[in-house]
């Protein structure tokens, strides 16, 4: 298994490093090899330019700052991303991730006519891990636009059979050690029956100390 994970905080201390660490940990052990794209940590630049716009349809260009990016996306099986609700969606970094990797012939191709032909067939394996300020209900009143972008537009872009996992703390302004420790040990189940085992914590995983989403 070649897991990729796109983290996205702003905070090394938030209760989502927390999130990350047990995704990444709890990979390692199932013997997964395991790159994390930290985006604040690089100083990830979400905006898509304008000379990029004009050569979006082209797709990545030879040299590009974000080939790195590209090969890791292209050579795992596993795409999983960690990450803060905000605004019921991703965070602007992680949407401007979104919108300069996931490129034309990188994620799909533009036929003439008719629908995108998928490029990510080698995803096999597609997760989302987050937490929300709003309720469930309320979440789902908007739409969760957020998981929609991942789980439907991203996921008609992967293997026909791509499984996938989804597991959001809602409420988590109001989150407590409890509710903390609760959603690490449903991000785990969800973990183990994405990569079809059934593993117990590892010691030294994270614990749900932190309080910031």
């Amino acid at each position: 298994m070649r897991a990729l994970v796109v983290y996205c905080h702003p905070s090394p201390q938030s209760f989502t490093a927390a999130v990350r660490d047990l995704v990444v940990g709890r990979l390692a052990g199932a013997g997964a090899e395991v790159q994390v794209i930290d985006l604040y940590a690089e100083r990830f630049e979400p905006v898509l330019s304008r000379r990029e716009w004009e050569a979006y349809l082209d797709g990545p260009e030879t040299g590009s700052p974000l080939a790195g990016h590209i090969s890791a996306l292209r050579s795992a099986d596993t795409l999983i991303f960690v990450y803060p609700t905000w605004w019921y969606g991703q965070p602007a970094l992680l949407k401007g991730w979104l919108d300069r990797v996931l490129l034309p012939d990188v994620a799909f191709r533009l036929p003439e006519t008719g629908d995108i032909i998928p490029t990510l067939t080698h995803i096999n394996r597609l997760a989302v891990f987050t937490t929300c300020g709003a309720s469930w209900w309320l979440t789902r009143f908007i739409g969760a636009p957020g998981r929609r972008t991942i789980l439907r537009g991203i996921r008609l872009l992967c293997a026909r059979r791509c499984r996938t996992a989804y597991a959001a703390h809602y409420r988590m302004d109001a989150s407590t050690p409890e509710t903390r420790a609760a959603h690490l040990e449903r991000v785990g189940r969800a973990l183990d029956g994405l990569i079809g085992g059934d593993r117990s914590a590892s010691p030294g995983e994270p614990s749900a100390a932190g309080a910031s989403s």
